[in-house]
C-alpha cells in the first residue's frame, strides 16, 4: 500500500551552502544535510514543495561540522541529515536530539573521470599500484569535518590487510597529503572534473549521481558490507571530538546515514511532516531514484521520536 500524507503545510524549496536566516512570510524550516546526500535530499524536497507557503532552506556539510554547528555554535535547524548514524550517538544524544533514524547506507569508492591518468587501466584488482605511479593526484576529504574522510583512512588501513602488503597504509596517505585534502566529500567532485586530481575517495551515491566512473572495492574494504562488520571493526581511526582538546576513536562499521529532529527544533510540526515524508515508501522510492540505497525499513533507535515518524517508517 503506497503511504499518502495530506499536508497541512507544503513547502518551496531554496537551496544554500551558507548560513541563513527564515524566509519571510509564514515561515520557514532549516534542514543540514550531509554533503554527501544533499543531491537526494533536494530531489525529495522537490518534490515535496507544492506550494510557497514555506520556504526550506537546505544547508550541506560535512556531518562533523554539522554537529559542532549545534553543540558548539547552538545552531537549531528543524532536521539534521547526516553521513554517520554514530555521530548521534557521539555528538548530539542526549543534548541536541533523543533519538535518531537510520534510513540509507552506502559504500567508499574510488572515482575517476575519463581523462584521469590510467583511467583505461585502472580496475578493482590493480588500483593501489595505479595511483602509486608518477604523476597521479589523489583526493581525499578532511577526516575532522567529514565522515568520508575518517572512512577513506579506515577503508586504507582495511586494504592493507587485504592486499597483505605491510605499508600500503602509509604509501597511500602520502599520496593525497594536505594540500590535496578538502573539507568534504562533495568538495573533491569538482576538482576531480577539472582535472586537479585524477582520483578521489567517495561515496558510489555521488559517484552515481554525479555520473563519474569509479573502482568498486572488494566488500571487505569498502565499508558497504552487514557482513562484514567483524572484518571492518579491525580498523579504527582517531578524529577531532567535541572540543578541540578532545579527540573520537572511530572504529570501521558498515556505512549507514541517519537523520533527526533536534529538540527545541523552531518548526517542529513542519520538521515532522518533513521526515515523515521522506521515511514513509515514497520517500525512499524518490532517494532511490537519485542514487540513495534507502533502507527497505528505516529504523528509529531512542526515544521520543514523533509518533508520525513511527507510522510512517512502520506502515506497509
Amino acid at each position: 500500500m503506497r503511504v499518502r500524507f495530506v499536508l497541512p503545510v507544503v513547502f518551496a524549496v531554496a537551496a544554500s551552502c551558507g548560513r541563513r536566516t527564515p524566509a519571510s512570510g509564514s515561515g520557514a524550516i532549516v534542514v543540514y544535510t550531509a554533503a554527501s546526500v544533499a543531491i537526494p535530499i533536494r530531489a525529495a524536497l522537490d518534490t515535496f514543495a507544492v506550494h510557497q507557503h514555506v520556504t526550506v532552506q537546505q544547508e550541506n556539510g560535512g556531518s562533523l561540522d554539522i554537529a559542532r554547528k549545534l553543540t558548539e555554535l547552538h545552531e537549531i535547524p528543524d532536521v539534521v541529515v547526516l553521513a554517520d548514524y554514530d555521530v548521534f550517538p557521539k555528538l548530539l544524544v542526549p543534548g541536541q536530539t533523543t533519538w535518531y533514524a537510520e534510513f540509507a547506507r552506502n559504500r567508499m569508492v574510488l572515482a575517476f573521470t575519463n581523462t584521469s591518468k590510467f583511467a583505461s587501466q585502472v580496475d578493482s584488482t590493480n588500483w593501489p599500484q595505479i595511483l602509486q605511479r608518477p604523476g597521479v593526484q589523489v583526493g581525499r576529504a578532511n577526516p575532522d569535518l567529514d565522515p568520508n574522510g575518517y572512512r577513506t583512512l579506515l577503508t586504507m588501513q582495511l586494504a592493507e590487510r587485504y592486499y597483505d602488503q605491510p605499508g600500503l597504509y602509509d604509501k597511500l596517505m602520502k599520496l593525497s597529503p594536505a594540500k590535496n585534502v578538502r573539507p568534504r566529500e562533495a568538495d573533491l567532485v569538482g576538482v576531480l572534473q577539472a582535472g586537479e586530481f585524477d582520483y578521489i575517495w567517495s561515496y558510489e551515491s555521488l559517484a552515481l549521481a554525479t555520473k563519474l566512473r569509479y573502482v568498486t572495492l572488494p566488500s571487505a574494504i569498502d565499508l558497504g558490507t552487514p557482513a562484514d562488520t567483524d572484518l571492518y571493526a579491525r580498523a579504527t581511526v582517531k578524529v577531532a571530538g567535541k572540543t578541540p582538546k578532545d579527540t573520537l576513536t572511530i572504529k570501521g562499521k558498515p556505512i549507514v546515514y541517519a537523520l533527526s529532529i533536534p529538540t527545541g527544533a523552531p518548526h517542529p510540526a513542519a520538521a515532522r511532516t518533513f521526515v515523515s515524508f521522506l521515511l514513509s515508501r515514497e520517500g525512499r522510492r524518490l532517494l532511490r531514484a537519485n542514487k540513495l540505497d534507502a533502507l527497505d525499513t528505516p529504523v528509529i533507535i531512542g526515544r521520543g521520536a514523533p509518533a508520525s515518524v513511527q507510522a510512517a517508517v512502520s506502515a506497509p
